[in-house]
């Protein structure tokens, strides 16, 4: 029955994840997290880092490892939690290969129309805000700490923020170099 839920729950938020993968973040964690209890916060939080530094893209590589950790969660052995990867993954995934097949050839066809651009008009903010709300659901005790708790994790865990944001978005420095500078710095500041 696991089965069944999972790969209903991934086919929406594949029909339903408009901005890519971090867009489909947000709609992963209140599935698996609040809605089904497949996961806890931290596993999604670790699924989320794992996911990042994995090829491919973040969000077919949190499905695969979603339906592999609710699965295995259920009381499964890693055999079987390998099939719930495998029904993550493909539920995700099919949505966008059955639309991208029927409206191929019809978006060629209409897309410079005005009902199509007005579309596209009203999708772009949604998908900011969706991308908006993955960077907020991000910032979390797992992630930060709070300034109680450990003061000294939260101040390097926010400096890294900020010199990351500022890093790749006004000095244009790659982002690959700046996850390294990061988990160079946590290495050094917080082992």
């Amino acid at each position: 029955m696991i089965f069944v839920s999972l790969f209903i729950t991934f086919f929406e938020i594949g029909l339903f994840g408009f901005g890519g993968g971090y867009g489909m973040l947000s709609l992963i964690q209140h599935e698996t997290v609040e809605a089904h209890h497949w996961l806890s916060t931290s596993e999604f939080t670790d699924i989320v880092a794992i996911s990042q530094m994995t090829p491919g893209p973040i969000g077919i590589n949190s499905a695969t490892y979603c339906g592999y950790t609710a699965i295995h969660n259920a009381g499964y052995g890693h055999l079987v939690s390998i099939l719930g990867s495998a029904t993550a993954t493909f539920a995700l995934v099919l949505p966008s290969l059955i639309l991208m097949i029927l409206i191929s050839k019809m978006f060629m066809k209409y897309m410079n129309t005005s009902l199509v651009q007005s579309i596209f008009t009203g999708l772009r903010p949604a998908v900011v805000g969706l991308l908006a709300a993955a960077t907020l659901l991000l910032c979390n005790t797992e992630n930060f700490s709070t300034p109680i708790e450990n003061p000294w994790q939260f101040g390097i865990s926010c400096a890294l923020f900020v010199a990351t944001a500022f890093g790749t978005g006004y000095l244009k420095i790659n982002p690959i170099r700046m996850i390294c500078y990061a988990a160079f710095a946590g290495l050094l500041l917080l082992y």
